[in-house]
């Protein structure tokens, strides 16, 4: 078997109302797909975290010395296309282009061997995981906390046991629509924050040990991404665990990150670390460092079918009989195409999803269901 062609995808749609993090505007939503047909027929789907166009562009530059290749080597293929990019690559957006390389070869690979892609890795640690809600973003033209509070209320509702909501706009800001949050959840239901790096390191330990009172169970990127040892001072300085990782790309960053003791909660996002490949080395590196491992996840039903395949394989830590606190990020956020491109195996029933048991990554892609989004650059 060989592979035959590549194709990459450049999708788009307005999203209505927009939507702030800390520092970004979404009033459309974007994705980067992956293709890659072989000469048996199969094909394999895969999705890359970050700049859809620039995606694009990486993707199809690698494609040449792709075709004609064995799709089933995939750790030799990973290897290649790391080398070609090592000097100027080793992170960002070059690893979220060969992520949804990787992801479709392993979706080829699970098709050509008639298993789920946990199979593969070794086998699955559970069939289902607990999911959260990630939303709880500043809509434009209306009050933080009263859209958070309508949020939770909806989220609840809907059975989910977590939610994550988005803070970085001003301490004070921030506490109030934390502590509305808070109002609205039971006894038991999780909590938790990500500023989208949106604060220094000081307001960060300030916001920290005042929403402390809250019962957050995590603290996402604080601060700056590049800025590791501010990790490590919020870290060591304020009582919530920190959490990060989806800006993070490549085991050996992880490494470094694992090493200095950086976080509490490791976060990497398949579809931009690296891929599958990548994610189950930093998964061994987390455990080895008894690091907790709770991916992001951000995108279509492909990066969430590929989550999936990911959690399922994660270990207990420790191994035990009571419930690891193993989490499924769902985002609830408007996206106009994240499940209208095609038809997944995984369901979500009172908060939690089954993994797939179908082969690879356990969906089926319509072209025909992308036309209406394809950005033809």
């Amino acid at each position: 078997m060989k592979i035959e062609h590549i194709e990459a995808f450049h999708l788009s749609a307005r999203c209505e109302p927009a939507f702030q993090s800390a520092f970004s505007t979404f009033d459309a939503r974007t994705a980067c797909l992956v293709k890659i047909t072989t000469d048996s027929g199969l094909v394999g789907w895969g999705e890359a975290l970050g700049p859809a166009a620039i995606n694009k562009s990486i993707i199809l530059s690698l494609k040449k010395p792709l075709i004609g290749k064995n799709p089933l080597h995939i750790e030799p293929l990973w290897l290649s296309i790391y080398s070609q990019l090592r000097d100027q690559g080793q992170r960002g957006v070059t690893l979220c282009a060969q992520s949804a390389i990787d992801m479709a070869l392993w979706d080829i690979a699970g098709k050509f061997w008639q298993a789920p892609i946990h199979a593969l890795l070794g086998g699955a640690f559970r069939q289902k995981v607990k999911a959260y809600a990630t939303g709880g973003f500043r809509v434009i033209g209306q009050r933080h906390c009263d859209t958070v509070q309508a949020e939770c209320q909806q989220y609840q509702a809907a059975g989910f046991q977590g939610v994550k909501i988005k803070i970085g706009y001003g301490v004070e800001e921030d506490l109030l629509s934390i502590q509305t949050a808070r109002a609205v959840l039971n006894q038991g239901e999780k909590l938790m924050i990500d500023a989208n790096h949106g604060y220094d390191m000081l307001e960060a330990i300030r916001l920290g040990k005042e929403a402390y009172l809250y019962d957050i169970d995590w603290f996402e990127e604080p601060v700056l991404p590049e800025l590791l040892a501010n990790y490590r001072e919020v870290r060591q300085k304020q009582p919530i665990p920190v959490a990060g990782g989806e800006t993070w790309h490549g085991r050996t960053h992880f490494q470094w990150v694992l090493d200095h003791r950086c976080v509490d909660i490791l976060q990497p996002d398949v579809a931009g670390c690296g891929g599958i490949t990548e994610i189950k080395k930093i998964i061994s590196a987390a455990e080895t460092a008894g690091v907790r491992v709770v991916p992001h996840v951000w995108g279509t039903l492909i990066n969430l079918a590929a989550s999936l395949q990911v959690l399922a394989i994660i270990p207990p830590q420790p191994p035990r009989f009571a419930d690891n606190p193993l989490w499924l990020e769902l985002d609830q956020t408007n996206h106009p195409f994240r499940h209208a491109i095609g038809q997944s195996s995984h369901s979500l029933e009172m908060g939690e999803m089954t993994i797939s048991q179908n082969p690879g990554l356990g969906i089926d892609i319509d072209e025909n269901l992308l036309k209406p989004f394809i950005v033809h650059d």
